[in-house]
């Protein structure tokens, strides 16, 4: 679905990972770097391997060394069934996760049908995490999928939210993935919350580069781009909001093995949670894809503006 929400056919992975740890299965390479438990106290934080999840690990470790937590860094792991293997064993402690995204991959099926909102999201959650693992507070940041436009585009047909699309989408034409056209949370789902149907949809990619360039270049005029897509920042186009909920909330929030959490680690955590949003995000990632500065000093500069060290 997107970088960080390739849960299709992550589930059976996860499922054999998860019982791989359960039965004691043999050690991996991550396993050298242990756990809070068996390290005398140190914290190892891990990440997904796409820059966003990279950039939110390097927040949560310097909050966590500005409180005297020893910290290990265990980053760029790869895709959620390798990092889920990785908590469950204790090879890493705590990480960066989407509520959605977690909550589809750990669930039979996927996630359950009218379960969008975050609250909603995030009470599911809780019922299917793994044994010896919890969430702490979440964002109001999110990695959501968006239906986005051009400035010119939002002006010309008076476009704020989804709801707006219906009156003139019959003259647009939507970019997105290929699978977009099949899936509930795409075509399907715009018709039947909104009814909205466009006059032709391209799949292209999943809000990569194609999209992104297909919107620039007036070969599209409507486009699936993720919530925290520098592009969108650099472009100043027009994210258009969803009153209605069709998006699974993808808060972001951490995740953590129930042994590493002390008072100390959960406040730290959850400060970091309370100031982070989806704009400040898409600003901060901004500048390691786009300007190309250094996660770390990125992640120190966060934490100073918004007062956390």
């Amino acid at each position: 679905m997107s970088r960080i929400r390739m849960v299709g056919a992550a589930v059976t992975g996860i499922a054999l990972a998860l019982s791989l740890a359960a039965c004691g299965a043999d050690e991996d390479p991550l396993a050298q770097e242990t756990g809070a438990a068996s390290s005398g106290g140190a914290v190892t934080v891990g990440s997904a391997n796409f820059a966003e999840s990279e950039l939110l690990a390097e927040i949560y470790s310097q909050a966590l060394e500005s409180k005297g937590v020893e910290v290990k860094r265990s980053f760029n792991i790869g895709a959620r069934e390798l990092y889920l293997k990785a908590l469950n064993d204790g090879s890493i402690d705590l990480l960066p996760e989407y509520n959605g995204a977690l909550l589809a991959a750990l669930s039979t099926g996927g996630a359950p049908e009218g379960v969008s909102k975050p609250e909603d999201v995030l009470g599911a959650l809780k019922k299917v995490l793994p044994a010896g693992t919890e969430v702490l507070e979440q964002s109001t940041a999110e990695d959501k999928d968006t239906l986005t436009v051009t400035a010119e585009t939002a002006a010309k047909h008076s476009l704020k939210t989804i709801e707006d699309l219906k009156a003139v989408a019959g003259q647009l034409t939507i970019g997105a993935g290929p699978e977009w056209g099949e899936r509930y949370q795409g075509l399907k789902g715009l018709k039947e919350v909104y009814g909205v149907e466009f006059k032709e949809f391209k799949p292209l990619d999943a809000g990569g580069p194609l999209t992104v360039n297909a919107l620039k270049g007036g070969q599209i005029d409507v486009a699936n781009i993720f919530s925290t897509d520098s592009s969108i920042v650099t472009n100043k186009f027009v994210v258009l909001e969803d009153p209605k909920s069709l998006y699974l909330a993808e808060n972001i929030i951490p995740l953590i093995r129930t042994e590493a959490k002390n008072d100390t680690v959960a406040g730290a955590l959850n400060a970091v949670s309370a100031k982070l949003t989806t704009e400040n995000l898409t600003s901060y990632l901004a500048q390691v894809q786009v300007d190309k500065k250094d996660t770390a000093t990125v992640a120190k500069a966060f934490l100073t503006e918004n007062g956390l060290v």
